[in-house]
């Protein structure tokens, strides 16, 4: 019997590690999750802003078509004008001719056609004068239709380059997704590892207490450890407590790169049983005073203040719904969570 007893002390019990790993996997699965979401809604309003410019883009090609169109139209009717004054020109050459053709007939005829002969000059001239106003009008329609089409030129030009502007545009936007998805990857990937760093050093620290607990992506305080009942002053031993977190933090401050925004979230919650006090009115202002107070002994350790962030949530976020004794001890509490700023 006493072999049996020793062989059972023997048997290595392997669930708290599994549960510590899977814990520690659904982790990096949620805070993935966030910054996946997080990198959407910041790409969502870039290309948001690109697809208004895109519409202006749009808007000034259609209104640069339209333009063209009426041009054009304009270029068709001098075309028009100007074939039929051409027509009138060679209808006034060919009367003139044949007029010119009877005034030499009848100069070589009898002396009794003198009068014929001065009416039919005077037509000559009358032809010979429309001939001539005839040809101004029409190189004055040749210049102005030179000039639309030169006009009509630059629009197509000014239209081609909207068209490459609008391509150009959407290569861009293409580009700066694509860039920013690979940035915020490498984001991920940097906060993921500096996280991993922060819990790993945290465990080693904190190991052994059952006053703190991991849930979710935070490290949970429970408020008893550091302040005294109804009370937003850290106690002494929390003060001690306190010391060791800020150690960490600071040594963490300093391997972060510059170019990395992380902050530390401090929440403060209670339990939902009232407090109506001169000094805290309501369960709001005791979680967030909480909060503060272990904030500003951060920054009194030397932590940046720029890397902190308090937040009091009173008894709006329960981690127990129970009535019991334990349940509101457990929900009087300061919560760590390291994320990105």
């Amino acid at each position: 019997m006493a072999l049996a007893r020793s062989r059972r002390s023997q048997v290595t019990n392997y669930w708290p590690g599994f549960v510590d790993a899977l814990s520690s996997l659904l982790l990096v699965i949620i805070f993935l999750l966030s910054l996946f979401m997080l990198t959407q809604f910041f790409l969502g309003q870039e290309i948001s802003g690109k697809d208004t410019a895109m519409s202006r883009l749009n808007a000034q090609i259609a209104e640069l078509t339209e333009l063209l169109q009426l041009e054009k139209a304009n270029s068709s009717d001098l075309d028009t004008t100007i074939a039929t004054l051409q027509a009138t020109l060679a209808t006034t050459a060919a009367d003139r001719d044949r007029m010119a053709a009877q005034l030499a007939g009848l100069g070589t005829g009898t002396d009794g056609k003198d009068a014929q002969i001065a009416q039919l000059q005077s037509d000559l001239q009358a032809k010979e004068d429309l001939s001539s106003e005839a040809a101004a009008q029409v190189a004055l329609l040749n210049q102005q239709l030179a000039a639309l089409r030169t006009q009509i030129g630059a629009l197509e030009e000014a239209l081609q380059a909207s068209e490459s502007k609008e391509t150009e545009s959407r290569t861009q936007i293409a580009d700066l997704g694509r860039r920013l998805n690979l940035a915020l990857a490498q984001r991920v990937q940097d906060l993921s590892r500096y996280r991993s760093d922060f819990f790993g050093k945290l465990r080693a620290v904190l190991e052994n207490r059952s006053d703190v607990r991991i849930v979710g992506d935070r490290f949970v305080f429970q408020s008893e450890v550091l302040f005294p009942a109804g009370e937003a002053t850290i106690s002494d031993a929390g003060r001690t407590e306190m010391a060791k977190l800020a150690a960490v933090i600071k040594e963490l401050t300093t391997q972060i790169p510059a170019d990395v925004n992380w902050v530390l979230r401090i929440d403060g919650h209670t339990d939902k049983r009232p407090i109506n006090t001169p000094e805290f009115p309501s369960n709001w202002e005791l979680s967030a005073a909480r909060a503060i107070a272990v904030t500003k002994y951060f920054v009194e350790q030397g932590i940046p203040a720029q890397h902190l962030v308090a937040a009091g949530f009173g008894d709006s976020r329960p981690i127990d719904t129970g009535d019991t004794e334990d349940a509101f001890a457990r929900n009087r509490r300061i919560e760590f969570k390291l994320t990105d700023g």
